[in-house]
């Protein structure tokens, strides 16, 4: 019973603000399923790409040459490319939401002005059907971008972190 008017509550919700708010659902939904992908890959497949990083290095007699050298640039930069992976498509997603917030503004409001030019500001309820179809998208993009960043911040920093991890533990002898 309870997930029944759970989803018919999130059902009312969307049609309330429209089709914008489904792709902002669609745009957050995404963002979160990369935001947790990189928590868990920080978690697990970046540590173990350290360890074995630093394994690979500390295996190694020669760390002086500049074939070393090059080897320990060549570790360091791979694993900055992992800890960056999907950085970029997350921050994209997090501007998006604020502009797709916008557009669910203008939709809306260009529904108001059609019920004003149709039936004149008699007719209040219709405006507000417009009004709400302009406010809860804006509201939907401001709250998914602003957790977005919050994330996005935690997940840079976790990145050169990491990096920063792993250059100071190969560094020359």
């Amino acid at each position: 019973m309870f997930i029944i008017d759970a989803w018919e509550a999130i059902r009312d919700f969307l049609e309330l603000g429209g089709p914008v708010l489904r792709v902002i659902g669609f745009n957050i939904f995404v963002l979160w399923v990369l935001i947790l992908e990189r928590l868990i890959y920080y978690r697990t497949g970046m540590v173990e790409l350290i360890n074995n990083s630093i394994d690979e290095w500390n295996r190694r007699s020669d760390k002086t040459s500049w074939n070393a050298v090059q080897i320990r640039e060549s570790l360091i930069s791979k694993a900055k490319i992992a800890a960056e992976n999907s950085l970029p498509m997350i921050q994209t997603l997090v501007a998006l939401c604020p502009l797709l917030g916008l557009m669910g503004t203008v939709t809306g409001m260009i529904q108001v002005f059609e019920v004003m030019a149709m039936s004149g500001t008699s007719n209040a309820r219709a405006m507000a059907a417009g009004v709400s179809r302009a406010t809860i998208p804006t509201m939907a993009g401001m709250v998914g971008a602003l957790s977005g960043v919050f994330f996005v911040t935690i997940l840079t920093r976790a990145s050169k972190r990491y990096s920063a991890s792993l250059e100071d533990s190969l560094m020359r002898d």
